[in-house]
């Protein structure tokens, strides 16, 4: 078994911190294994796919690496919570995108929620980029931000609505700052805040099937 390979950045002009995790589970194959019997349903909120339970075990296996993480890249000393996880496969077509989905999100504007996302498919299944919103020149949206924010992005859409297609790179209204390529058994880690997409590529296989889909694991997490 290969030990858990943390890597931390500080990306875009407001410098927040994010850790790449390469080995993250010490049995990636297993999980490959138990997602494949896993009954997989529609995702909630935007993500534009489907999810299916995890094993029970799941996150006793990666908190050596997750703990980590925290302390030393994050620099928080106290608990973790686990708000939601799951198997995560995006499975929706280009033209079926909702508006929301195709441009980069935040999850929560809380500084204290993490994002995790454990990439379990194949090396060239994309990964994750990080945003700057062109207009306000925000990275992260915390409360304060979020009504500016949201405002100014609604005026945006609605005069020059995204293309049907997921984001790729820099856009008229978003400048791509840092991304973080997928690789199997490798986890990025980063605030919740963080203006985020997925990196879908135009060669994408969007199965629902886990054995040639983008399955990834997706969770939210609450420093606490």
């Amino acid at each position: 078994m290969t030990a858990p390979d943390v890597v931390a950045r500080r990306i875009g002009t407001e410098r927040q911190p994010i850790a790449i995790v390469d080995h993250f589970h010490p049995d990636a194959d297993g999980l490959r294994a138990f997602a494949a019997d896993a009954c997989f349903e529609p995702a909630r909120r935007q993500y534009p796919g489907v999810r299916g339970a995890l094993p029970d075990d799941y996150f006793q296996a990666v908190r050596p690496a997750l703990s980590q993480v925290v302390a030393h890249v994050f620099g928080h000393r106290g608990g973790i919570a686990l708000l939601d996880a799951s198997f995560s496969l995006v499975t929706t077509p280009p033209a079926r995108l909702s508006i929301e989905q195709r441009l980069p999100h935040f999850d929560a504007v809380d500084p204290n929620r993490i994002a995790l996302v454990h990439y379990l498919g194949t090396d060239d299944s994309g990964g994750t980029a990080f945003y700057r919103h062109r207009a306000t020149g925000f990275e992260t949206i915390d409360a304060l931000r979020a009504p500016a924010y949201l405002g100014a992005l609604s005026a945006e859409v609605r005069t020059a609505p995204p293309p049907a297609a997921y984001i790729a790179g820099s856009s008229a209204q978003f400048e791509q700052v840092s991304a973080v390529d997928a690789r199997r058994n490798r986890a990025v880690i980063y605030r919740s805040a963080l203006l985020h997409s997925g990196v879908i590529p135009a060669r994408a296989t969007l199965s629902d099937d886990p054995a040639r889909g983008r399955l990834t694991v997706t969770a939210f997490l609450s420093l606490t």
